[in-house]
């Protein structure tokens, strides 16, 4: 009796699975699974912030070193420390690490910092304006986040105080770190920097 009720049990299951895998298979395989949606225009133009290296993407607004000053204190200071030397383990070091020219492959304990590491100023904002600050990735205004890029590359000694940052004068900055970095040159490269 056991044994007919096992085979019974057995044969059951195989045809609900094989019922279910009908109905996802040949004439019954839905279009749609009722999940995601086309995006919108306004949807796609809300993602597609990217910035390039000589600025195209950057968007109205501006911001100074003073401004951003008050918005690192109140965003930013409570993961990267009050002056941009970074929380360990988990937060780095934004600013004040060594200049020159360093073998960070030989060294794993230089800090990379905006001023010795970072290609392009371009990429500061983009990166800022994108995830940070890490609670409320996004959230900034163009306005605050050239503020913070302004008040960031201040503090590396690569914008003078009082100076006004926005899409014009970001990608001017020539970033210390640049000839470190090399095009992609090989085919089917999309062209990024890489780190000689």
């Amino acid at each position: 009796m056991r044994r007919a009720l096992v085979i019974a049990m057995t044969l059951a299951v195989a045809a609900c699975r094989a019922e279910a895998r009908d109905d996802y298979l040949g004439d019954k395989e839905p279009q749609r699974f009722g999940i995601g949606h086309t995006p919108t225009p306004a949807e796609v133009a809300a993602l597609d912030i990217d910035v390039s290296p000589n600025g195209a993407g950057l968007p109205a607004g501006s911001g100074t070193p003073e401004q951003g000053a008050t918005i690192y204190a109140a965003k930013c200071a409570s993961c990267h420390g009050k002056n941009g030397e970074g929380m360990a383990p988990a937060y780095p070091q934004l600013v004040g690490g060594p200049k020159g020219v360093f073998n960070f492959a030989s060294d794993y304990k230089i800090p990379r910092t905006i001023g010795n590491y970072w290609p392009y100023s371009t990429t500061l904002f983009d990166y800022i304006r994108r995830a940070m600050p890490l609670t409320a990735p996004g959230s900034l205004t163009a306005d605050q986040t050239y503020a913070l890029s302004a008040y960031l590359l201040n503090r590396e000694g690569l914008l003078p105080a009082g100076a006004t940052l926005d899409a014009r004068s970001l990608p001017a900055i020539q970033m210390p770190a640049r000839s470190h970095f090399v095009p992609d040159d090989r085919r089917g490269s999309t062209g990024g920097p890489k780190v000689r």
